[in-house]
């Protein structure tokens, strides 16, 4: 039996996320990055958040009904910021907001997803 405390097992999964956010990746989302907004960026297929000329990135791929988070980078000099955690929560918000199902295999959007268990939805059964 799985504890519900613990996602770790559902992260290895795909998931589907609920409840749609106000704003979407299209108008931009604004999230913990000061005043930089994170956009979708759907022709290179990743979530970009410019900061002094560089972008830091979260690279995924659609597929029908679900969103794959693949990986994320942030350039050296911006790392500790809190960049990536602000690409991961707009990429979770956007999937809720296009009722999509997630699969994360981002080994860093998996530790936001542990660090945030409200962006996974459990099954009732």
């Amino acid at each position: 039996m799985t504890d519900p405390e613990k996602p770790d097992e559902a992260l290895a999964e795909a998931f589907p996320a609920s409840d749609p956010p106000a704003n979407t990746a299209e108008t931009g989302i604004r999230v913990g990055a000061g005043d930089a907004t994170v956009q979708d960026n759907a022709d290179a297929s990743r979530f970009e958040l410019e900061v002094d000329g560089q972008v830091a990135f979260l690279q995924y791929e659609r597929q029908p009904g679900a969103i794959v988070l693949a990986h994320t980078e942030v350039p050296p000099p911006f790392r500790g910021r809190g960049l990536a955690s602000a690409l991961a929560k707009a990429a979770l918000e956007a999937a809720r907001a296009q009722g999509l199902r997630v699969i994360a295999r981002c080994p860093f959007v998996r530790a936001y997803l542990r660090k945030h268990p409200e962006f996974v939805k459990h099954e009732a059964r």
